[in-house]
């Protein structure tokens, strides 16, 4: 091997070095906040949807409590459930 790649070899190891520090390390720090963000708005939207699941689910329970209640007077049922739901 001839003696003048050995310092060739070592300066070109340290420029890669100062370029990974100075572009790779900064690019790489961006992305993971990048997919920080990306996932806490992610996870907003799925409180939300469970939050909305949760609400369909109680009405869904309500009808059918309506529903399958023969015995009762299904109008005043009704409104007694929009009167609670106005409180």
């Amino acid at each position: 091997m001839d003696p003048i790649l050995i310092p060739i070899f070592g300066i070109a190891c340290g420029m890669v070095a100062i370029i990974g520090g100075v572009f790779v390390r900064p690019w790489l720090k961006l992305k993971e906040r990048q997919l920080e963000l990306e996932a806490k708005m992610v996870a907003e939207k799925a409180a939300q949807y469970a939050s909305h699941t949760e609400r369909l689910e109680e009405r869904v329970r309500v009808l059918e409590r309506i529903v399958t209640d023969k015995g009762a007077d299904l109008a005043q049922q009704i409104e007694q459930l929009r009167d609670d739901r106005a409180k």
